[in-house]
């Protein structure tokens, strides 16, 4: 019987940290896909979490891997990953994952990862493996995506409010509660389609650096693949009830025609983020489409103290876990 390549069972270890992240991620975001369908009471939340969960996974089959290409090959260089760089990268995002989860702060799993590989890499090699022009890419979008999400949200708010004017509120309503079911799929598409790729583009940067798949292939393996959707789509379907809470009610009162907009405004902005290839934040998106639908309706029903405890965690997020993924980093050099 041939023997396992040295370094296997390491290697299947952190596969399983990095699924195990993968499922916190749907887990953590279920409240992006579902808050505001829950909040207007188009969906239960038991049947929203299984409709949510099943667009996720349905985005296998719409989007190409380029996120997972910009995070297995576009953050930092391959030929310095190791085993004990993606472990601290994997707790450093974990780790935040359940901070701002028992806190209920819509955070983002997305940068929390970037910056647990980039903290990682930092303490193995210092700034010279890091690649410059994917990192800007994700960290403007940091402020693109809620801009996109909020500008898109509004304007989508404004032309509803003037195409159904004359139309009775109770009228429009029922419409959009139809309405909000398209759009809520929509977004569990694009939040499935971005997030699950970056637990794929990781495990593609472990196999390169295990030398289990060459640097220069084209897609990781479909195993791969196939397992970040699945784990990302059965996090969905466990969700997140505390963040649901802060995401559906505390920042502003939606109805389903602002369900409608902040969904559409936040799909639309995941679609383009992912077919750039850049790894965003749903939360980010998704939040600042409620925001934007929330000012054009009344201003003064947003709580925008609330927005900038939001934000804060926004910025603290890829420093934070950059130290704690650099803590660990050496944590590993310990164990294995």
């Amino acid at each position: 019987m041939d023997t396992l390549p040295p370094g296997f069972w390491i290697v299947v270890m952190l596969v399983v940290l990095a699924l195990v992240f993968d499922f916190m991620n749907g887990f953590h975001d279920a409240a992006n896909s579902i808050a505001t369908v829950v909040s207007t009471g188009v969906l239960k939340p038991q049947h929203a979490v299984a409709f949510a969960a099943f667009f996720n996974v349905l985005a296998i089959a719409v989007f190409q891997l380029k996120v997972a290409a910009t995070v297995g090959k576009g953050i930092v260089d391959p030929g310095i990953v190791d085993q004990h760089v993606i472990f601290g990268a994997l707790i450093g995002a974990i780790a935040w994952n359940v901070i701002t989860w028992w806190y209920g702060i819509p955070s983002s799993s997305s940068h929390a990862l970037i910056g647990g590989i980039v903290g990682a890499t930092l303490a193995k090699a210092g700034a010279a493996p890091l690649v410059t022009s994917g990192i800007v890419k994700t960290v403007a979008f940091i402020f693109i995506s809620p801009f996109m999400g909020f500008l898109l949200g509004s304007l989508m708010m404004v032309a509803v409010a003037w195409i159904f004017r004359r139309t009775s509120p109770l009228k429009v309503d029922k419409g959009f509660r139809r309405m909000q079911l398209v759009s809520a799929g929509l977004y569990s598409l694009g939040h499935g389609g971005n997030d699950a790729q970056k637990t794929i583009g990781i495990i593609w940067l472990l196999l390169i650096s295990a030398g289990m798949v060459g640097v220069g292939d084209k897609a990781p393996p479909y195993w791969v693949i196939w397992a970040c959707y699945i784990a990302i789509g059965l996090g969905t379907l466990f969700g997140g009830w505390r963040i649901v809470k802060t995401m559906g009610q505390r920042i502003t009162k939606l109805k389903p025609v602002g369900g409608f907009c902040a969904e559409t405004g936040g799909a639309i902005t995941l679609f383009v983020a992912t077919g750039l290839g850049v790894p965003v934040s749903t939360t980010h998106t998704i939040t600042g489409a409620i925001f934007g639908v929330g000012s054009v309706r009344n201003p003064s029903a947003v709580r925008w103290g609330l927005a900038g405890n939001i934000v804060l965690a926004w910025i603290v997020t890829i420093p934070a876990t950059a130290l704690i993924a650099a803590v660990f980093y050496g944590v590993s050099l310990l164990l294995f």
